[in-house]
């Protein structure tokens, strides 16, 4: 049985493992991994302050995202899910709670910066390209910028 549930400081750790096996999924070499590794760690108190909610299936945490919100901006930071069960529709479940959880919020519009590989996923899901920005991981590299209108 699948459920979605709060994530808890004590998940940060298996939460930056699934986040790195999921990110790895797409092929990127040691130094790329590297990288991403200090960028993209989930801190307990990132989970303690922001909407952060894991996916789990017969007891074993499969995916989880995480949700920015404050004064300056409101944006997806993390949709991650681990590499066998990507593509069986886990992803579009968490995307799924997070607008209601936005709609709950009364968030109208939330940003989010995605991999060439991951874009397309944002997009048939309702997100509109509005640019690119540069890479956290890679100097010099250029990421897509999605925006969502929460509807």
């Amino acid at each position: 049985m699948k459920s979605i549930v709060r994530a808890e400081p004590k998940d940060a750790l298996i939460l930056t493992k699934i986040a790195i096996r999921s990110e790895a999924y797409w092929g990127y070499n040691f130094q790329f991994m590297k990288k991403f590794k200090s960028v993209y760690k989930i801190s307990e108190d990132y989970i303690e302050k922001n909407s952060t909610y894991i996916i789990i299936d017969k007891d074993i945490i499969v995916g989880f995202y995480g949700l920015l919100i404050n004064e300056r901006e409101i944006s997806l930071e993390y949709l991650f899910i681990e590499p066998q069960y990507i593509g069986k529709g886990y992803g579009k479940m968490l995307w799924n709670h997070m607008i209601s959880e936005c709609k709950v919020l009364n968030i109208k519009e939330f940003a989010l910066v995605t991999s060439q590989q991951a874009k397309e996923f944002y997009i048939k899901l309702g997100a509109k390209t509005c640019g690119e920005v540069d890479s956290l991981v890679i100097k010099g590299r250029k990421v897509p910028k999605l925006i969502y209108r929460v509807q």
